[in-house]
């Protein structure tokens, strides 16, 4: 296992590749590879499944990570953004191929929503998916009481 000290951090190479904190360096990108990006996250991922009208004809499973934790190595003059109703949420999607890879959703615009098969093989151990009810957006999101603070920074990264 190799080991390297940074300012504040220690990288681990461990099994899935480098490791930080408990977290692990996930790379991914759209179908035709002009959008590309890397981020850190727990290799056992949280997903969450919705079911609101964009998700449902997106089939849109993505897992929230902190915009401090989210890099877009390449592809930002190749993304567009549909937004619509409260315009919270920024669907962006490749221009090229049409994939989603990436978004900011409603319910964090501070942080990404990811899409868990546009990353590539290697460093995910586990997916875990909740069911999301987003036909009831607001009352869901009452109830939810986690959701929120999946995408605040919780580790010095």
């Amino acid at each position: 296992m190799a080991r390297i000290q940074g300012r504040t951090n220690i990288l681990f190479w461990g099994v899935g590749g480098w490791e930080r904190d408990g977290l692990v360096k996930h790379t991914g990108g759209c179908h035709c590879g002009a959008v590309r990006f890397e981020l850190w996250s727990a290799p056992d991922l949280h997903v969450f499944s919705c079911n609101c009208s964009i998700c449902t004809k997106k089939q849109n499973l993505h897992f929230i990570v902190p915009k401090s934790q989210f890099t877009l190595l390449q592809g930002s003059d190749n993304i567009t953004t549909y937004t619509f109703n409260t315009h919270m949420a920024k669907h962006t999607f490749c221009k090229t191929c049409g994939v989603q890879s990436f978004y900011t959703p409603r319910s964090n615009p501070d942080g990404f929503g990811v899409a868990p098969h546009c990353l590539d093989p290697g460093t995910v151990s586990s997916v875990t998916v909740e069911d999301f009810c987003g036909q009831n957006w607001e009352e869901s999101m009452q109830k939810h009481q986690t959701i929120r603070s999946m995408s605040k920074q919780t580790t010095d990264t």
